[in-house]
């Protein structure tokens, strides 16, 4: 059964006639305001992506002592302010045409991994054009893989238990972002483990403060099921994040350790301006195999396309069997529209330099508030547009205000174990794996790919080899390839 914090009755959807029967409002048991709720909460907890994304792929110009920060190979490097205007544009285009198209209230912005990965390893070898135009390559396959059926097929291949492991896994996977994210947990400088509670194993700062009472203010609205509950909560401790950096003067992490971790929660002193679009346009999409040869282009490719195909798919997994909207099997109905968009996602945000656009985990916060259709998608995505000219507006709350909201949710998505049975091994295990995967190594691809070998081996062990789907041979191979994947391009070259 989908999780649901709202209390009040789904039918009528007190929606106008012709937008009910297009996004299917009263078919699904929503009604409009829980539609419109939804979208609200789901922006609130992933427009941090507006303002994160500028500083994992956007650069900083040499200097006199300074080198320059996210340089690509001739030294050049996207602004920050432009980068920050196409995230917020192609977040909302696709999360708008997402809701039409697919009608699945599962918003869309740049993906964390594949951003870090193009700063981190592709950048540094080509120019920012070319690498975004791998990204644009990435995209194509990746809709080639969708009009085919193919990514359907290996989408209705994974085995129901499998999937209601996925979709715990993302519970826990968002859960674990939201306690890093508020400083909760942190990396220890020195020390005997690889994490910590807070500062020291205690809780320090009045920024991680706030944000654990907040995961029981929001938790005690969602246990009295108040109608947006999740969204008053983040409302209320914005409010309280305001008042403590009136109190307390506290500024950014960045120049003070107590600070807040993004967002500086302060009135704004405007609105905003016109956005600054020069990178749409600004891409290479060739221009990579000719630099650094087309083995080594290729590799990067392969990469980007596994990311992006088993991170879309697990998200909507989880997302889908939370809202409900799953057959017993945990297949979604049109899910071959879905992953279309969601791969058109990849080659818009190419083209655009925000790097490749996907589904956001963190659309389970507006699932959770009661949104069931593409509806609450369109409401993110104008939200987001808006965001191109308001950016102070949306920057007045704090990480540590909407983060508690992703805890919630984790708690709330990790209820998906209960499906599966845990006293068969050949089932517990590649569970077990595929949940703790995914935030051990902050990745849902990884997440599944252990799953997905774990199963066929415990499939093996337990008798059961041709009961298991010859695409999931074939994808557990694919990944054993993916993880292999530097000491065999050391071989290669």
């Amino acid at each position: 059964m989908p999780t649901d914090s709202s209390s009040e009755p789904t039918t009528p959807s007190n929606a106008p006639g012709a937008l009910d029967r297009f996004f299917k409002i009263s078919e699904r048991g929503s009604a409009l305001n829980r539609e419109v709720r939804g979208g609200l909460v789901t922006f609130f907890t992933m427009s941090y992506i507006v303002l994160l994304n500028p500083i994992i792929i956007g650069g900083i110009p040499a200097t006199d002592g300074q080198p320059a920060k996210n340089a690509d190979v001739l030294g050049n490097v996207l602004p920050l302010a432009q980068v920050a205007a196409v995230t917020a544009l192609v977040a909302g285009v696709m999360s708008i045409l997402f809701g039409l198209v697919a009608n699945y209230p599962f918003a869309i912005a740049t993906g964390l991994g594949i951003n870090s990965l193009l700063a981190v390893t592709i950048a540094p070898e080509v120019t920012w054009p070319e690498a975004m135009g791998l990204v644009v390559i990435d995209g194509i396959i990746i809709v080639l893989l969708a009009v085919t059926g193919f990514r359907t097929a290996v989408f209705n291949a994974i085995p129901a238990e499998l999937k209601a492991a996925i979709a715990a896994g993302i519970g826990a996977f968002i859960a674990f972002i939201g306690f890093v994210d508020a400083g909760f947990v942190t990396k220890p400088e020195a020390g005997t483990t690889p994490v910590q509670l807070g500062s020291e194993n205690s809780i320090t700062t009045v920024p991680t403060l706030i944000f654990t009472i907040g995961v029981l203010v929001m938790g005690v609205l969602v246990v009295r099921k108040v109608p947006g509950g999740l969204l008053i909560g983040i409302v209320i401790m914005s409010v309280v994040a305001i008042i403590a950096e009136a109190v307390f003067d506290l500024g950014s992490s960045q120049d003070n350790p107590d600070g807040w971790s993004l967002s500086i929660p302060q009135l704004p002193d405007g609105l905003g301006g016109l956005p600054d679009l020069a990178l749409v346009g600004n891409v290479d999409v060739f221009g990579a195999f000719t630099r650094i040869g087309v083995l080594a282009a290729s590799v990067f490719v392969f990469a980007l396309v596994l990311s992006n195909f088993f991170d879309a798919m697990g998200t909507m997994t989880g997302l889908g069997k939370e809202a409900g909207l799953a057959d017993d099997k945990g297949n979604l109905p049109g899910i071959g529209r879905a992953l279309v968009v969601e791969g058109t996602g990849a080659i818009v945000g190419g083209a655009a330099s925000s790097s490749s656009n996907t589904v956001f985990v963190e659309s389970a916060s507006g699932i959770a508030e009661g949104a069931r259709t593409g509806l609450a998608n369109v409401v993110t995505g104008l939200l987001f547009l808006a965001a191109m000219f308001l950016t102070p507006l949306y920057e007045v709350i704090p990480l540590e205000a909407v983060t508690p909201a992703l805890v919630v949710v984790g708690a709330l998505m990790i209820g998906q174990l209960r499906s599966i049975d845990f006293t068969r091994f050949d089932y517990a295990l590649p569970a077990f794996l595929t949940v703790v995967v995914m935030p051990y190594t902050y990745s849902i691809a990884n997440g599944i790919g252990v799953g997905f070998i774990s199963w066929v081996v415990m499939a093996t062990a337990a008798g059961r080899a041709r009961s298991v789907h010859p695409l999931m041979w074939g994808i557990a191979a694919i990944f054993i390839a993916y993880f292999a994947r530097a000491p065999i391009s050391d071989l290669l070259n």
